[in-house]
C-alpha cells in the first residue's frame, strides 16, 4: 500500500491546530499527505477528481457525516474500484465514525492509515450513493430542523425536545416497501435504511447493521401506535435499546424498492432526495475503508 493520501478538510475546521499537528506528524513518518480545504458546494467532488488525477488512491474525509457522504459520492461516481476512504471525525454528529469506532482525536484517526483498508459495501439509491444511512418521515424533518446551538447544548436530547415541541405537526408518510422476501405497506412516522447504524446525532435506527455483509438494514416506525410514545421512542437519548426496540418493523435485504403516493424526502446524511419512487441496491465490497481491527460494524456475514 502506497503511503500517500489526500485529505479533504471541511472549511469550518481550517484552523484546527490538532489536525495540523497530526498531519505534520504523519508527514514526518514518511506519508505523502496532501490537504485541500472546501469552501463551497462541489469542492469535495472537484478535490476527489484532482486526487485521482495525481495518483492518490486514498481519500481522507476530515469533517462530519456530510463530508463522508460527499466524498463517497464522488469516489463512486469516478467509476474506479481500487479506492479507499479514511475518516477524521470533525463534524457535529459524526454518526458513521462513532459507530465504526474511529477515534475523535485527529492523531489517533490518522494513525489508522497504517492499517490495510478493508472492503465495505456502498448503497446506491437511484443515481446517488451513501455509506451510512438514508432516513425519511417525521424523524428526518426533526433532525434537519433541530438547531446546531441546541444540539451543542443538549446533545442527542435536543432531537427529543424538538420532536416533542413539534408533536402537533406529526403527519405520517405512506409507502410501499418491496425487497427479497420482504414486503410492507402502510403509514409510518420514520424510516431508516442503514448500511451504518445511526444517524441524526445518535439515533441508532439500525443498531445491528454491518458494512461488509452485502445487506442493508430496514427500520420502519409504523404510525398505528400512540404517537407520543412513537416520538419519544424515536428520539430518546438512551439510543433506543429497551423501550423503542419493539416499535420498529425490521428487515435485512440486498435491494429495496419504495413507492409513495406523493413525493417524499429521503435524507442521505444531509443530502435530500425527493421522489415518489426509490430503488436501493447494496454494492458489496466496492470501496476500501480505513478502520481499526476491532471495528464494531465489520465481521458479521449473512
Amino acid at each position: 500500500m502506497e503511503r500517500k493520501a489526500l485529505l479533504i478538510l471541511h472549511g469550518k475546521q481550517a484552523t484546527h491546530q490538532a489536525l495540523r499537528d497530526a498531519v505534520m506528524s504523519r508527514r514526518e513518518d514518511g506519508w505523502d499527505l496532501a490537504v485541500r480545504v472546501t469552501w463551497e458546494g462541489g469542492d469535495a467532488e472537484r478535490y476527489v477528481e484532482e486526487a485521482l488525477s495525481l495518483g492518490y488512491r486514498t481519500l481522507i474525509a476530515a469533517g462530519g457525516d456530510g463530508s463522508v457522504r460527499d466524498i463517497t459520492q464522488a469516489m463512486m461516481a469516478s467509476g474506479q474500484s481500487d479506492l479507499a476512504l479514511a475518516i477524521v471525525p470533525m463534524g457535529t454528529a459524526n454518526d458513521f465514525a462513532t459507530a465504526a469506532g474511529i477515534p475523535e482525536d485527529p492523531a489517533e484517526a490518522l494513525a489508522l492509515l497504517d492499517h490495510t483498508p478493508r472492503p465495505v459495501d456502498v448503497i446506491q439509491v437511484n443515481d446517488s450513493y451513501f455509506l451510512n444511512m438514508a432516513t425519511g418521515g417525521f424523524g428526518t424533518e426533526v433532525t434537519t430542523q433541530t438547531s446546531e446551538d441546541l444540539k451543542e447544548l443538549l446533545g442527542g436530547a435536543a432531537y427529543l425536545l424538538t420532536g416533542l415541541t413539534r408533536f402537533a405537526e406529526v403527519r405520517p408518510a405512506e409507502g410501499r416497501f418491496r425487497g427479497p422476501d420482504f414486503e410492507w405497506q402502510g403509514e409510518f412516522l420514520a424510516l431508516g435504511l442503514g448500511n451504518g447504524r445511526q444517524a441524526g446525532g445518535g439515533q441508532r435506527l439500525c443498531p445491528e447493521a454491518c458494512i461488509d455483509d452485502g445487506l442493508m438494514d430496514v427500520a420502519i416506525l409504523p404510525s398505528d401506535m400512540d404517537l407520543l410514545a412513537g416520538v419519544r421512542g424515536l428520539f430518546n437519548s438512551d439510543n433506543g435499546n429497551g423501550e423503542r426496540e419493539g416499535l420498529f418493523v425490521r428487515a435485512r435485504v440486498s435491494e429495496l424498492e419504495i413507492e409513495t403516493p406523493e413525493p417524499m424526502h429521503l435524507n442521505l446524511d444531509g443530502e435530500p432526495l425527493k421522489d415518489e419512487r426509490f430503488k436501493l441496491k447494496v454494492l458489496p465490497g466496492v470501496m476500501g475503508l480505513v478502520v481499526g481491527e476491532d471495528c464494531p460494524m465489520m465481521g458479521a456475514k449473512g
